[in-house]
């Protein structure tokens, strides 16, 4: 069985941990409940001809006052991050991970996924701050934890991503 480390990273309150609630567990809880410091779930999946177990690294959010820190990185071999839709700053805090985490470990393969597709009509993202991510080469779902849509794909999607670089 293949092993492999998933981070989840982006800014406090964008709904990590609910999407990985509602990928291992099947589950939402409208209850927000503040990550300190990692969780960790596990999840067996197949991908391909490969069994997998992924590590699911649940971080907590990073905003002005806590920043991730770079050594629950290591060992990653790929990264969700995670921006709230009905928050324009939560991209750009995604984005800044992004140039953080890809300084410090490398090229590893990442998603971004954009979640509450669930609150879409209160969205701040538009469709053309998505265009413009997808015209600069980045992988970009649109998901709700809520309701499990995209949830699946966003975890399959990376781990076959991580399983061919």
């Amino acid at each position: 069985m293949i092993q492999k480390k998933i981070c989840m990273l982006g800014a406090f309150a964008v709904g990590k941990t609910s999407l990985v609630k509602r990928y291992v567990h099947s589950m939402f809880s409208d209850k927000y409940l503040s990550t300190v410091g990692v969780k960790i779930d596990k999840k067996v999946l197949n991908s391909g001809d490969s069994e997998v177990m992924l590590m699911l690294w649940d971080l907590y959010g990073e905003d002005s006052f806590q920043k991730v820190q770079m050594s629950y990185l290591k060992g990653t071999a790929g990264f969700l991050l995670v921006v709230d839709g009905t928050r324009i700053a939560t991209l750009q805090t995604a984005l800044g991970l992004r140039n953080t985490v890809l300084a410090s470990v490398g090229k590893i393969p990442y998603i971004i996924v954009i979640n509450k597709m669930d609150l879409r009509a209160d969205w701040e993202i538009k469709q053309s701050h998505i265009d413009e991510l997808v015209a600069n080469g980045e992988v970009v779902l649109l998901a709700s934890a809520r309701t499990g849509d995209a949830v699946e794909e966003a975890f399959s999607s990376l781990t076959a991503r991580m399983l061919r670089s």
